[in-house]
């Protein structure tokens, strides 16, 4: 039986602060184990790399894509493909970010062992500091929380939000540490609307010479139209007088105006 609107609403309201109080927590009990993790990203001379199984590989993978817009170039490995070459991907010097709620998952434990014997540093993303992921790390980051938001307890909800939360906060960090700019960041996003309002300036988009809707003073509405219309429909003409200077704009508003009054 579906229940009552107000109650769904309430059960989704009890879920969010849940997952948010879990961060706050996190927030709280951040220590200079993350700004260990921070500084050794920040003079590491190879590639970061992120890997993970489930969950934690999803959230891996946006911890990653996070990264690289963000100054700090990362790649997601994922482990299966890892344990059958791809863990060729990577050499000595590079640092692997592995994600794992329990330290435990088995794909992710071979993936480090094997990565750790190539000379490649482990940082642990992990609930459970004394767990074989954490063993076989430099540094590990608790990713641990209280409860699962999950009203069964077994979904990762709270935990998952969390290492998220935790990446994007490594992230900012080290962007910050980068000095990296609006600029730059626009340079990684010449796509879509983002991009456009972050690389676009007035030079880019004004336009120049015959392309400009330009009509005399003594020019009669008619003229004004078709010149407006010719020139790209863009709402306004330039009013020149007899020495070529400015005197004037005539806008689509302004024509209308006009036109109502008659």
């Amino acid at each position: 039986m579906c229940a009552q609107s107000d109650d769904i609403i309430d059960r989704g309201r009890k879920i969010l602060e849940e997952e948010g109080n879990a961060i706050l927590r996190k927030a709280a009990g951040l220590d200079k184990t993350f700004s260990e993790v921070a500084e050794k990203l920040l003079a590491c001379e190879g590639r970061v790399a992120l890997t993970g199984v489930g969950k934690s590989g999803t959230i891996g993978e946006k911890i990653a894509a996070t990264l690289s817009s963000t100054g700090t170039p990362a790649f997601y490995l994922r482990t299966v493909e890892a344990l059958h070459g791809d863990l060729g991907m990577l050499a000595s010097g590079d640092i692997l970010l592995a994600v794992s709620n329990s330290g435990e998952t088995a794909e992710v434990l071979a993936v480090c062992d094997a990565a750790k014997q190539m000379g490649v540093e482990i940082i642990a993303f992990t609930g459970s500091s004394d767990s074989s992921l954490a063993r076989l790390a430099v540094l590990t980051l608790d990713t641990g929380v209280e409860r699962e938001a999950c009203p069964l307890g077994l979904a990762p909800t709270a935990s998952t939000t969390v290492t998220l939360a935790l990446g994007d906060a490594l992230a900012m960090a080290l962007l910050e540490e980068r000095n990296f700019t609006a600029e730059n960041y626009a340079d990684f996003h010449p796509g879509g609307n983002l991009g456009q309002r972050l690389r676009y300036q007035v030079k880019d988009l004004q336009r120049e010479g015959d392309d400009l809707p330009v009509v005399p003073e003594e020019a009669t509405l008619s003229e004004a139209i078709g010149e407006m219309s010719r020139k790209g429909n863009i709402g306004v003409a330039l009013v020149v007088a007899e020495n070529g200077e400015l005197s004037g704009i005539l806008s689509d508003g302004d024509l209308r105006r006009i036109l109502s009054e008659k």
